[in-house]
């Protein structure tokens, strides 16, 4: 039993009607999936891309599929585009099996990393190439095209060349493009890999606000875990072929399933340890990494003295010279390194087993407070609910 199930199941009011339709369609009971991936696997010779992944999207979601290189979140990409045919399995979308339908046929657009722009065509035209490819009315183009261009706030450049475009402005294009054809699902593959930090920031806020207000379900493929934190209703993090946890992006974080989510999805510090006290609301784990017993107060499905890992995250531990009142949770060592980034600072503590721990502090106030430097003693201490323990 992973920790959220266990809180999921503690003495929790049922939701009212009215309060049901309030939540996303995925926590409704008898809510129909938009998209329906049922037992999907693709194999490249003895290679397996993609391992039996059954996945369920709803409408107007901004899904995204979360992996490293290899993770085969792309694969995946391509199937539902029609670019790869699965193995096994089937993929339906909007109740209708994709299984005999082309690509081209499918009311699936995508939108590549790279933007795929024709150099040759004007803004407009590249934004207009697949309604006259449909044979749509002149006037009709004219106004979809000019609606989807001000959409993404390109209205004014709609004369322009790709070569006379930064790239945030080529990738909305882009954008455009894939949309003005009113696709019932649109993916994305990587969409803002191209662009520098501060330009990725801002447009992943101007891609939710198109998706809210066109209402077309998208699938965002990524490797970065914070574009995919601050774009997603919900998240599937893959490895090996496999989705090995879907959850939304606040519940991935906090409440991971497994070392490797942990891991993957942001920063932790991890402590090796064996249960040594385990009650239906809380466990005690003795570990050598921590150099200590850990109190965690949330309950685990586990054997006796099985080895587990306590996982905590660097910004919910304190730091501090002065020894806290709290026995439990509290584990102590010496500042090793020290890394200033203006909103916050980085601490990197050796404790006395020889692990090293990261911990993270906002800075609040400027230049007051309690200063550490390289080499004090100090102690890390945290709250009991601010860790959860790993079984795998």
């Amino acid at each position: 039993m992973t920790s959220t199930q266990n809180i999921e199941q503690q003495g929790v009011a049922p939701v009212s009607s009215e309060a049901a339709v309030n939540l996303p369609l995925w926590k409704q009971d008898g809510a129909e999936p938009f998209l329906q991936i049922e037992n999907v696997t693709k194999n490249f010779g003895e290679f397996t891309a993609v391992d039996n992944i059954s996945l369920d999207i709803y409408k107007n979601e901004l899904f995204c599929l979360l992996g490293g290189s290899g993770s085969g979140k792309s694969t995946l990409l391509r199937m539902l585009a029609g670019f790869e045919s699965p193995t096994s399995g089937r993929i339906i979308v909007d109740g209708v099996d994709m299984a005999a339908i082309p690509p081209w046929k499918r009311p699936i657009n995508m939108m590549f990393q790279s933007y795929a722009l024709f150099p040759h065509l004007s803004v407009e035209q590249n934004v207009a190439f697949g309604l006259k490819r449909e044979g749509l009315h002149r006037a009709e183009v004219k106004q979809r095209v000019a609606q989807m261009l001000d959409m993404v706030q390109l209205g004014h450049l709609g004369k322009r060349k790709p070569n006379q475009l930064s790239g945030g402005q080529r990738q909305r294009v882009a954008l455009a493009r894939s949309l003005v054809k009113r696709p019932k699902l649109l993916l994305l593959d990587e969409p803002l890999g191209a662009l520098d930090k501060k330009l990725r920031e801002e447009t992943q806020f101007e891609l939710i606000n198109i998706q809210e207000e066109l209402g077309v379900t998208f699938v965002v493929v990524t490797h970065d875990q914070e574009e995919a934190m601050t774009l997603a209703t919900r998240i599937g993090v893959m490895n090996h072929g496999v989705i090995v946890q879907t959850a939304e992006p606040h519940d991935v974080y906090e409440y991971p399933n497994s070392r490797f989510v942990a891991e993957f999805v942001g920063s932790v510090n991890l402590f090796e340890g064996r249960v040594i006290e385990d009650q239906p609301d809380s466990v005690r784990i003795k570990s050598k990494d921590a150099g200590g017993v850990l109190y965690v107060n949330h309950g685990i499905s586990c054997a006796p003295n099985q080895k587990v890992h306590v996982a905590l995250r660097p910004e919910k531990a304190r730091i501090s010279k002065q020894k806290p009142d709290q026995i439990e949770n509290c584990i102590k060592g010496i500042v090793e390194e020290i890394a200033y980034m203006g909103s916050l600072s980085v601490y990197r503590v050796r404790l006395s087993s020889g692990k090293e721990v990261r911990i993270t502090q906002p800075n609040i106030t400027r230049g007051t407070g309690e200063r550490l430097t390289w080499n004090d003693e100090v102690y890390l201490f945290w709250d009991v609910d601010s860790s959860v323990v790993l079984t795998s």
